[in-house]
């Protein structure tokens, strides 16, 4: 008797001792799993196919350059040059339109970039008179009164550009730089054109990319001084998937996602906070980046399709030496993020086209239509795709999420008020260790049925983790985290 009443005390003992070895975090949730497939918007996102995207690309090269510059040139033969391009792009999304009934606004978005009033711009020097620049991009609204006001958008450059930026005649095919990045917004449009969202959607092709970032800029800031409420912003720029020869390093299955940290707009009082808090991780962008890693594991993993793919993360905003357009809404306050292939091939950018001839060990130079993979431009359509429809079916970001504050306490109590527009089901609080690069506890907090504010408190110690709060609707569509 004594020895089993040993053997039980010990066993408790060592039970406790289990139990008490974890920490709080990890006690009082639900590890976060696979969020799940709309069949909806699967259906959709397999309606982009490479064969569509091959003739999109073949058509933007046919214009011979799309230059910023040849904008202004009267000379350039019959439908060549880069307004040429603008119409077309414009032509396809009336087409579009007219598949789904009307249900895009097509919308031209035409300035003057003037370098005399523009003394100390990074693009001064890059456009050498008065130039014509025109953003094409189509309104999907989203059939919500309410959440309509919600916009997610997707954008590539249709402009390009050859060695010399000043020329506006020599051919510039700009096949993956980036006519590839356009297809991605004109498939997004034919596959999700075909489906409705309370949130609304916008599919973009910005010029000026390659003077200096100049027609995304003026978008940015008309979104701006429209007051847009613009939620998230996906710039594809060569995403063509480079298919030179015997590049052993390459990968097919993964695309490079960009996200700033601390953000760019940021005044020094929230600069600082965001030092102080650790949250150098949790921008709004960098919580973009994190969904759109979450969409790939519902629609592209190995449960989910026979060709998994993936976004790789990378936690910077750019790569070296290098720029695109998601910059521009960064700095005005949006959450952005860049997609680019895995591996580049510089042959293939800003290059004049050089084929030399044959028994020849120099490479092909110029960005041709040769070097685009237009399967793996499907697949970065998709993902794209899939993460748009996904954010304009989920309710808005929870509103004025903090974290109080009043004492010092192991515990935690968080606080929200509800998105504007409503639709949620119910909201998920998550956390992750401070050195975790995606959330791993989510606990799920009723709706309210009052407009107020929602409060919760955890017996988990905010100094130990990274709290997140985002809105779920009745069908598990999961909008972005927001960190107080």
């Amino acid at each position: 008797m004594w020895f089993a009443r040993t053997v039980l005390l010990c066993g408790l003992a060592l039970m406790c001792d289990a139990v008490c070895a974890q920490p709080d975090y990890a006690l009082h949730a639900m590890p976060v799993g696979v969020p799940p497939a709309d069949p909806a918007i699967a259906r959709a996102i397999a309606l982009i196919k490479p064969g569509q995207i091959h003739q999109t690309i073949e058509k933007l090269v046919s214009f011979g350059t799309r230059s910023t510059l040849s904008s202004m040139e009267t000379d350039l033969p019959p439908r060549e040059g880069i307004n040429a391009a603008a119409d077309w792009i414009a032509e396809e999304f009336e087409s579009i339109s007219r598949e789904c009934g009307g249900c895009l606004e097509i919308k031209r978005d035409t300035f003057t970039a003037d370098p005399g009033s523009a003394s100390g711009s990074p693009w001064a020097g890059r456009i050498p008179k008065p130039t014509k620049i025109t953003n094409v991009y189509a309104i999907q609204r989203g059939t919500d009164p309410a959440q309509s006001k919600r916009i997610v958008l997707v954008t590539g450059h249709y402009d390009s550009r050859n060695l010399n930026i000043l020329d506006d005649h020599g051919a510039a095919p700009g096949a993956n730089d980036d006519a590839s990045g356009v297809a991605v917004s004109l498939e997004c449009a034919r596959a999700l054109s075909k489906l409705k969202f309370p949130g609304t959607i916008v599919y973009a092709a910005v010029a000026g990319e390659e003077q200096g970032l100049v027609g995304s800029g003026h978008l940015a800031k008309v979104a701006k001084d429209e007051g847009w409420d613009l939620e998230a912003v996906l710039n594809n720029d060569i995403v063509g998937g480079n298919t030179t020869p015997d590049d052993p390093l390459q990968l097919k299955d993964r695309v490079r996602v960009f996200s700033e940290g601390v953000p760019v707009s940021a005044i020094p009082e929230e600069a600082r906070k965001v030092r102080a808090l650790g949250k150098e991780d949790d921008s709004p962008s960098r919580e973009l980046a994190r969904a759109i890693a979450e969409t790939t594991r519902a629609y592209f993993s190995k449960q989910a399709t026979a060709k998994p793919f993936s976004a790789f993360l990378v936690n910077r905003p750019d790569r070296y030496l290098r720029g695109g357009d998601h910059s521009s809404f960064n700095r005005e306050g949006f959450a952005a993020v860049r997609f680019t292939e895995w591996r580049e091939d510089y042959n293939h950018q800003h290059q004049n086209v050089t084929k030399p001839q044959s028994g020849s060990e120099s490479p092909v130079l110029g960005d041709l239509i040769e070097f685009v993979d237009f399967n793996y431009v499907a697949a970065v359509a998709r993902l794209n795709a899939a993460t748009l429809a996904t954010l304009a079916a989920a309710p808005g970001e929870p509103q004025k999420v903090i974290i109080v504050n009043k004492m010092t306490e192991n515990g935690s109590t968080l606080t929200w008020e509800p998105p504007v527009g409503g639709g949620v089901a119910h909201y998920e609080v998550l956390w992750r260790e401070t050195t975790a690069p995606s959330w791993q506890y989510v606990k799920q907090v009723a709706a309210t049925a009052s407009e107020g504010p929602v409060t919760v408190s955890l017996p988990v110690s905010k100094d130990n983790v990274i709290f997140g709060v985002r809105a779920v609707d009745a069908k598990g569509h999961r909008g972005l985290v927001v960190a107080p």
